[in-house]
């Protein structure tokens, strides 16, 4: 072989590589595409992360006449949650106990009078009279999987922010404005049912009640 051959075939062989290298350097992903932002535009509610759950134990707050403490499942490697719920007025403790709801799973963690609250119980309300109400859970249907994240209908899926992003975004206290239960007792936010895979999730009777 002439030279000339010879440096055509090193030119070739040269020029793969780069192409290689190049090729391999386009596929490697950016730091900003490995790890997506969370999506500040999507709808409030669907920055909130709302989990089925379960009341696994149940005991009085013994410094807050009106708290209970809990222990909830939400499907969780971790264990159950530790939650605190000013319930007591509303519910006994054998009420409590195995009651299927949904969890507030994305809020910063808070001190209720010496007890550490993991997430909060979602009910609805209803005033009777100007000093006295009803409360009832918000609830699932009872073959929604433990751990199963609530959807909206006709929203986007949810990306929950943190909870601190939440607590400094005052997400859930916007949220609360347009939360109630329909004509049909159905949880909704502005007129978006919330659903799980086996349905919708309901007040037991409370109509048009806040949600909180």
């Amino acid at each position: 072989k002439d030279r000339s051959s010879n440096n055509n075939n090193n030119n070739n062989n040269k020029s793969n590589k780069d192409a290689k290298k190049n090729s391999k350097k386009q596929k490697k992903p950016t730091a900003t595409q490995s790890s997506a932002a969370p999506n500040h535009d999507q709808p409030d509610i669907c920055k909130l992360e709302f989990k089925v759950g379960i009341i696994t134990k149940v005991w009085a707050h013994p410094d807050a006449d009106r708290l209970y403490c809990e222990e909830i499942d939400v499907g969780e490697e971790t264990g159950p949650r530790l939650i605190a719920s000013g319930l007591r007025p509303f519910y006994t403790e054998e009420q409590m106990l195995g009651q299927r709801l949904l969890v507030v799973s994305n809020l910063k963690a808070k001190n209720l009078v010496g007890f550490k609250s993991h997430g909060m119980v979602l009910c609805a309300s209803e005033a009777i009279d100007e000093n006295d109400k009803r409360v009832e859970f918000i609830e699932p249907p009872s073959e929604a999987p433990l751990g199963e994240i609530v959807t909206f209908d006709g929203l986007p899926p949810p990306e929950p922010l943190s909870g601190s992003q939440v607590e400094k975004k005052k997400v859930f206290l916007k949220c609360v404005e347009g939360m109630k239960t329909s004509d049909d007792c159905e949880a909704t936010w502005n007129g978006h049912v919330f659903k799980t895979s086996k349905g919708v999730c309901k007040s037991k009777t409370i109509r048009g009640g806040a949600m909180s």
